[in-house]
This record gives structure tokens, sequence and C-alpha cells, in this order.
């Protein structure tokens, strides 16, 4: 090889760079006009290339689909009955990922999650996570904790303006006091609503107490035992059947005891008689006299308990009557209250509790007013401290990305944090008298303003024009708030719109900068962002048989040459353009040994 780091090994590759490989194996199949590719991935930069239509940003639809995207039966390949994708990924440790995963019984076994997905011509989709079968709305959430996809029109994570507090947050590292301003929302939150309850209609409020009053009254009344059902039941049935049973008892002890010389006590007895005189005779059957003495003992035990049995058994159609009525009621409660007795007694019991509530709500409505002012007062000096930190933090970080920007070839653009609150009747009292909306997040609203050009206004993030400032800014953003981007893997799908020149090599080592410690894939057309590449996947596409097929390369070095030549347009002069390739990836290699953990401003 003529330089070494770039032609490493993937794995040893992964290791130098300090990145971990998040999605290390990708499959899909009947994908478009994919037949089936089969991936392996590493860390760091990967860069996919090849001419328009090649099927690069088929590519990256199937990852879409493969972390939650919606997905047609349009794009199942064409004779295919269906179409599936299928990505391993070395799971992130994360918390909230764990929590998804226990929530759903997923498994996991090796640090291993092996994601897919399966659509048929029906338009029925199948999701698994390591075998699992799960809902879209489950392989959402986890995706969105995978794979950050930027493609063209697509919003990534930081066009969302809810999300702005967060990666300003993150940048600050204000993560543990906000958990502390959120737990004091959701406790003005839950007093409020409860207050909301007690303070309702007193005329609603009456009926509800009269209510209550009726129904643990009625289940009082009643002094339901556990259990007690049954037993009526099996009462009942024998005072239904007493003369039956009377009658099969009758029978029974007659065969057993009473019939004259032919009772089966009788019987035994000369059985038992004849054996003592055969074991005097011979003592070897001494063990069967034991047991017909035994026969007789337990045939006389068991005459003895029908004749008590029998005389148990009485006509008593007054307390027929009397357990029917009592069955009667049972059912009348469980119709209204539930299913068992005991799910009545629960009910009741609730009912009590509420009546209790209902009854005193006076008195806890004051409570709740003196809880609601103390936790109030917390959450605005929480929130007040939250909020100075943040403006603090706006201000440096929108220095950082006008300085970023300023590198991509964007000086003069203004960066700007908006810290702003919104006045609300139901809000919270602030120490200068205002009135604010507040949530989980505190009392501020943050959203992210640029102005492209010298001399314009700022304006709010989301409605930026699109094209290679929104490029830029997506990855001077992307550089500065790595850390509170917790996302391992991020795709852009031709982040190089409107970049050329010297631009799109500072691009290149922006984003081979951000792959230090995550895993970058790019859909590029720039021969200057391909060359600093750690692993080059080459798409193209031939047609077999009739078929257009696309196929996929992991490039080797004299591969890449090739590639690289074709991407700066070598017409006739093919060794010129393969010398210009080898003068890029020679300078990409040598920025990547001394820039790529540089600070910026050293690229």
């Amino acid at each position: 090889m003529e330089w070494g780091w770039t032609w490493m090994p993937r794995w040893i590759l992964a290791w130098a760079i300090g990145s971990r490989p998040v999605l290390t194996h990708l499959t899909i199949e009947n994908f478009a006009i994919i037949d089936r590719i089969d991936l392996e991935l590493g860390g760091g930069l990967i860069a996919l290339t090849g001419e328009t239509g090649a099927g690069k940003s088929i590519v990256i639809d199937a990852v879409g689909g493969l972390i939650g995207n919606r997905l047609g039966t349009d794009v199942i390949r064409g004779g295919a009955e269906g179409a599936r994708i299928e990505g391993i990924f070395d799971a992130p440790r994360s918390d909230d990922l764990s929590a998804i995963l226990d929530e759903f019984g997923i498994p996991v076994e090796d640090g291993c999650l092996i994601v897919s997905r399966d659509l048929n011509r029906t338009g029925r989709s199948v999701a698994r996570v390591n075998g699992r079968a799960v809902p879209l709305s489950c392989l959402q959430r986890i995706g969105r904790m995978l794979v950050d996809v930027h493609g063209q029109g697509d919003h990534l994570t930081l066009l969302r303006v809810p999300e702005h507090r967060r990666f300003l947050d993150g940048y600050a590292g204000l993560e543990e006091s906000r958990r502390v301003v959120a737990g004091l929302a959701r406790e003005i939150r839950a007093i409020r609503a409860e207050r909301e309850t007690l303070s309702r209609d007193r005329r609603e409020i009456e009926r509800q107490i009269d209510l209550l009053k009726f129904q643990t009254d009625e289940i009082e009344r009643a002094r339901l035992e556990p259990g007690e059902d049954e037993a009526l039941r099996q009462e009942r049935s024998r005072l239904a059947n007493a003369e039956r049973l009377a009658k099969a008892v009758e029978v029974a002890r007659d065969a057993l005891t009473e019939a004259e010389s032919t009772s089966a006590l009788d019987r035994l007895g000369a059985v038992a008689s004849e054996l003592a005189e055969i074991s005097r005779i011979d003592p070897s059957v001494a063990d069967l006299q034991q047991t017909v003495d035994l026969l007789v003992d337990q045939a006389s035990d068991l005459g003895r308990r029908l004749r008590a049995y029998g005389e148990q058994i009485e006509f008593n159609p007054e307390r027929l009557e009397e357990i029917e009525e009592r069955l009667e009621t049972i059912r009348n409660l469980q119709r209204k209250y539930g299913n068992t007795i005991e799910d009545v007694l629960a009910f009741a019991e609730d009912a009590s509790a509420q009546l209790e509530a209902l009854t005193h709500r006076e008195e806890r409505a004051s409570d709740l007013a003196i809880r609601e002012g103390e936790v109030i007062a917390d959450f605005v000096e929480a929130a007040s401290a939250l909020s100075t930190a943040r403006q603090a933090a706006a201000r440096r970080l929108a220095d950082e990305v006008e300085g970023e920007l300023d590198e991509l070839n964007m000086a003069g653009a203004r960066f700007l944090v908006e810290v702003s609150r919104q006045e609300s009747s139901d809000g919270v009292t602030l120490p200068d008298g205002r009135k604010v909306a507040f949530d989980e997040g505190g009392v501020d609203r943050i959203e992210f303003f640029i102005a492209p050009n010298a001399g314009e206004e700022p304006k709010p993030l989301v409605r930026v024009i699109s094209g290679g400032e929104t490029a830029r800014l997506m990855l001077a953003l992307k550089n500065i708030l790595s850390r509170a981007d917790t996302v391992p893997t991020l795709i852009f799908d031709e982040i190089d719109s409107g970049i050329g020149g010297r631009t799109a090599i500072v691009v290149g080592q922006k984003i081979s900068r951000l792959a230090r410690d995550r895993q970058i894939i790019c859909v590029t057309h720039l021969s200057q962002i391909a060359a600093f590449a750690d692993l080059h996947v080459a798409v193209s596409k031939r047609v077999s048989d009739g078929r257009t097929r696309t196929e996929v390369r992991i490039l080797d070095l004299d591969g890449r040459i090739e590639e690289l030549a074709t991407m700066v347009g070598a017409q006739g002069n093919r060794s010129s353009a393969r010398e210009h390739a080898r003068d890029a990836l020679r300078g990409a290699d040598e920025w990547k040994r001394v820039g790529r953990y540089a600070t910026r401003g050293a690229s």
C-alpha cells in the first residue's frame, strides 16, 4: 500500500479512530431495483457513491424503512411477493433504549439488536427486534435512538423546534437541572388536576356523593363474604336433590350393611372367618388375614359415615328459597360492580375512598392549595436558574456556530439562539409578576434562528432555504452539538447539494471529524468528500436477463482511485484523473492523521 491509515482492516480502523460501528450489517432483498445486497459496515465515515439513479438513495430509503418509516407496496421489486430489510446493530448503552426493550419484552444478547422489516403485496408489514414481533410504533421509538436520517427534503432532528431546547441543554450540560424541573412540573400538574376534580360544579359533586353513598350502602347491606356464592350453590344443589340423595344413601347402606346375610359387610366377615382358619394351618397367609380385617373395619366405618350423611339430608323448601334469594342478590351486585364477590368488595373499597375524599373535599382542597404554592415556588426557583444558564449557553453556542459557518465559507452568517417565554393564564408567576406557560422543560421556549448572509435579519431555522446553506448549517450544528445528540448513526443523503470547490474539502473534513466518535453514512457526488471516507461503497446498476439490478461493492485502494477519477469527470485523460484522485486520497489521509482530533480552526 502507498499509505496506511485509510487501508486498515475495518475493525482495526474503527478502534483506531475511536468510533464504534453501530449498524454493522445490512441486508436488503427485493426492494425497488435491489435484488439482494449484503453490506458489512464499520465505524467512521462511510461514503456511498455512484451515478445518479444507481440506487444510492434507495439504500437509504431501505434503512429508513428499517427504523420505522412507512413503506408502501410500490417498494417491492417487480415479480417478488415481498421485500425484506434486516440490520444488525451494536445496541448503544442507553437507559431510554433499555426501558423500551423491557417494555416489549425484547431480549438482548451480546449487546446486539437484529432489526428486520418484512412487507408483502397485501400491504402487511411485520417488524421484529431480536426475533420478537413489535408494532410499528415500537420500531419507530427504537429507530430514533439508533439512526438519524437526513435526506433531501427530510427534517433532521435539528429542524424540529421542540428539540432545540434539548440540544441546548445537552450542549450546556443542564440535563440534571432539567430533570429536577421536570419532576416539579409533573407534581404541579398532578395537584392542579386533583384540585380541578374537587372544584367541579357543587350539584355534580352532590350527585356523585349520593351515588357513592348508595353504592357503598348497597354493598355493605349485603355483607358479602369471599367464596360465599360457591358455597351457596353447593348447598342449593344438595337441597334441590335431597330425595335423590336420600334414596342413593339408602341403597348404598343396604348393600353395605343392612341386607340380611347378603350385605357386603356380612360377606367380608365370612371371608375373615375362613382366612382365620387357614392362617392357623398355614401361617404364610397371615398377611391376607390382616388385609381382610382392614377391609372389614373400613366397610364398618363407611357404613357409619353413610348413616351420618343420610341423617343430615333435609327436605327444606324454605331454606332453598332463602338460598335462591341470596344468590340473586349476589348476581345483582356482580352485574353492577364486578364479576366476582372479590371484585364487588374491591369496588366498594374504592368507592368508600372516593366518598371520603369528596366528603372532606374542602379540607383536601385547602391542603392542595398550600402544597401547590410550595411546589410552584420551588419550580420557579429551579426553572429561573435553568433559564439563566440557558441564556449564557445560548450566547456561547451562537458564537461557536458562527465560527463553524465561517470555516464553511459562510462568512458573515449570523446564528441566534432565542430564549423566550409565552404568557399563559394557567401558567406560573415569575418574580417579575409575569404569568408564563411551563412544562417539564421549564418556562423557556428555545428556537434557533439563522441569517445566512450579511445584512439579513435572522429567521427561524425551520424556514431557512434548502440547499447548500442548509447542508453547511446542519454540519456546523452537528459538529458542535454532537455531545447532546446521542443518536449513534447519522445518514446524510446528498448533504453536498450546492457545495463545491474548497468548501467541499472543508465539508469533508467536518464530516470526518464528526465521524470520529460515531458512524456516518454519507451519499455524495463529490470526490472531495468521498476522499475522506473510512469505508467507500460504490453503488451501480446493471441490466441482466432484461432486469435492472442495483449492486454494491466495498472498494479497495485501486477501486477508490478509479471511482474518484470517475467522480471528477475523467474524459479523455484518465491518467490525469487518477493522479488527481491519488492526491485527494493522500491529502485526506494526512488530514485524518492530524486534523481529525484537532479543535475547530485547525482544518
